[in-house]
């Protein structure tokens, strides 16, 4: 059973949450916050696996949340839940080290499909992102300097994971096995000198998106 932590301003979204869960056998939601501050208290006594925050909320919004639970908790995963469609929100809550990103409209099925895959050691991001949000990946993926250090299967990796796509997801698109793709993703933390579940994404956005 995976436990979690839901942080959230409007209550009638909690409520929704708490009921679709309610008959799951694999999600519990073991509590609840509705400011950033609460957030912290509630993982600080608690310990879930899983923490669902929204990004807009009063007294401390959820990218300051994250960064203090991550510090504090580095094992527990992080997933933002918000109603806004912009690449700078996606940078930021990144760099505070959340694994994922989901936008309010995808439905209570895809958030349990996102807690799902961030407790397998995959990052989640909305599928229903914009394409504008990644256009830039497609002119340049990963930018010059890396090109150099990478090898073009490696480079290609980069770009799907600058897509928000999962190690199982550019494995079936690339035609690989996903231990082939774990293998790359080591060898291009190793080769950038990056270190952490989240680095190789943090990196990617960072290149397109200073």
């Amino acid at each position: 059973m995976i436990r979690i932590v839901f942080a959230e301003d409007h209550q009638a979204l909690i409520d929704g949450f708490a009921a679709y869960l309610e008959y799951s056998g694999e999600i519990k939601l073991i509590g609840t916050a509705n400011d950033g501050e609460e957030l912290i208290n509630l993982v600080r006594k608690k310990q879930p696996q899983v923490v669902i925050t929204d990004i807009r909320m009063p007294k401390l919004d959820g990218i300051e949340a994250t960064k203090t639970i991550h510090k504090e908790f580095p094992h527990i995963k992080i997933i933002a839940l918000t109603m806004f469609d912009q690449k700078e929100l996606v940078q930021k809550i990144i760099q505070a080290g959340a694994n994922g990103y989901l936008l309010k409209n995808s439905g209570l099925r895809m958030l349990c499909e996102a807690v799902k895959k961030v407790m397998a050691g995959e990052n989640y991001y909305d599928p229903n992102l914009s394409q504008n949000f990644f256009k830039e990946f497609v002119e340049n993926p990963a930018g010059k300097e890396t090109k150099t250090l990478l090898s073009k299967r490696e480079n290609d990796i980069l770009y799907q994971i600058a897509l928000g796509r999962t190690s199982q997801d550019i494995a079936d698109k690339m035609f690989i096995s996903k231990s082939t793709v774990d293998t790359h993703r080591r060898n291009m933390a190793r080769k950038l000198k990056l270190s952490g579940s989240n680095a190789l994404l943090q990196y990617a956005v960072e290149t397109k998106f200073p």
